[in-house]
């Protein structure tokens, strides 16, 4: 397999993204790339694009990497997708994911720009990871990097992809065909909780339930919400802040535990309804309010079964995002009734499978990072009222506070002290980018004598 590294960064080999890739290959996972510095070398492919073009067709995989400048990709791997389609290169059929590092704001954002060029290019989108600046120097970070990079193959081995709705959609409702029972033996649970009527003429949406159901070898255990007899919708009285019971009494939320939280994966279906899964959905997420704050079911992964036009939902389909991204669930993709459901639903039902088999997880980007910090400086401060809140954030490591990182600022004084020095500071900047890379370079080296 010929993988294509498209190097985004200006600081070239001595970038501290590029070490991700230096990292994989040093575990065997990326054994056969080709690295091509476009963010040092943009300059000349203006004048001379022909190498580049030649790589980009005999690549099978193209993996942009790269640090989040502003919101969006540095200036030079922007020109370079500029080039790309300038010079009329056909990549079409070729699969595309990016590796980014950043401190996670606004990282959401970056990664739709490529994902969306990918697209405009033809090629086969399949995902991104997302890391902190420093997370390939713990155990962590490197265990979620082999793992994006083996879930980058199996989704090539596959032939699995993310479908961009807006592009690829008609417009049009297309009725899921429900295909034979899986007879796999079946193993893992997943919870499919849906909203439906069963007296609706509408059945798009239990042909899509029923295919996902014979697809999958998990156990599904099938959860219409309209059979819950939910006394009302959430009061905001914080009674279940305190002592983790809710003022209701019509057994929510032990069947939350039993049912729903229990499962390996949670799989939600509704049809589109006022520009959201309907009132009734909204109720469920409302009576787990305290969930949204300690997030029970983190680790576990999420899909959506959708029947409407979600292409032209663009605030739902951010909330369906940072849904997940808040709870710590891995979103395993979402199945509409739009262009070709049945590949995306056969496509969710595997890649949740993929999810439970290898316990696959992501790191959060900027809707999980940003709202977990904001969760947890309020929690912090209301301690006192909200105390299983608290306790489930001790136990979990959540206040990791900045302020208490004293090594790291007094290093940045160190650090600001030299540049000013006048005698030093001409030498400084190339010794400050090989001081930076000199703990990644530490990493790499112990993993390929760890595997040799």
């Amino acid at each position: 397999m010929n993988i294509l590294v498209l190097n985004g960064s200006p600081a070239g080999k001595n970038s501290i993204t590029l070490q991700t890739t230096e990292y994989l290959q040093a575990c065997g996972l990326m054994e056969s790339c080709r690295i091509l510095d476009v963010g040092q070398r943009i300059k000349a492919m203006e004048k001379d694009f022909r190498e580049a073009g030649e790589l980009l067709v005999q690549a099978d995989l193209i993996l942009f990497v790269y640090p989040v400048y502003t919101f969006l990709v540095p200036s030079q791997l922007h020109r370079f997708i500029e080039l790309i389609k300038e010079k009329n290169i056909d990549l079409s059929g070729k699969y595309a994911a990016q590796i980014t590092t950043s401190k996670h704001f606004y990282d959401m954002t970056v990664h739709r720009f490529i994902e969306d060029n990918c697209h405009d290019l033809g090629l086969k989108y399949i995902g991104g990871l997302s890391a902190d600046m420093d997370d390939l120097l713990h155990e962590k970070g490197q265990q979620e990097a082999r793992d994006f990079f083996s879930f980058v193959l199996w989704n090539m081995d596959h032939g699995t992809y993310k479908h961009n709705w807006i592009r690829e959609s008609t417009k049009e409702r297309h009725k899921a065909t429900v295909q034979g029972i899986n007879t796999m033996t079946r193993k893992g649970t997943a919870a499919v909780v849906y909203d439906d009527d069963p007296d609706s003429p509408d059945t798009y949406l239990q042909a899509m339930l029923e295919r996902f159901r014979n697809r999958t070898s998990l156990n599904c255990q099938m959860i219409n919400l309209r059979e819950f007899p939910f006394a009302g919708g959430c009061l905001g009285c914080f009674h279940c802040a305190v002592d983790g019971t809710c003022v209701y009494k019509d057994g929510f939320d032990t069947y939350l535990r039993e049912n729903i939280n229990s499962a390996d994966a949670v799989i939600y279906a509704f049809r589109i309804q006022d520009h959201s899964m309907g009132s009734r959905f909204k109720m469920y997420d409302d009576r787990q309010f305290c969930n949204g704050h300690r997030t029970v079911t983190m680790g576990k992964p999420v899909g959506y079964l959708v029947d409407g036009i979600l292409s032209e939902e663009e605030n739902l389909r951010t909330v369906i995002e940072a849904r997940a991204e808040v709870g710590g669930n891995f979103l395993a993709g979402i199945a509409c009734d739009e262009d070709a459901p049945d590949q995306a639903i056969d496509q969710l039902a595997d890649t949740i499978e993929y999810a439970v088999n290898h316990n696959y997880q992501q790191p959060k980007n900027f809707y999980g990072v940003g709202g977990l910090k904001i969760f947890r400086d309020l929690i912090w401060q209301m301690q006192g009222l909200m105390k299983e809140d608290h306790r489930f954030y001790k136990e979990h490591g959540f206040y990791d506070f900045p302020q208490k990182k004293k090594g790291m600022i007094v290093a940045m004084y160190v650090v600001s002290s030299l540049m000013n020095n006048k005698t030093l500071k001409k030498k400084i900047p190339v010794n400050m980018t090989e001081g930076m890379l000199m703990p990644y370079k530490a990493v790499i080296e112990k993993t390929r004598k760890n595997k040799g």
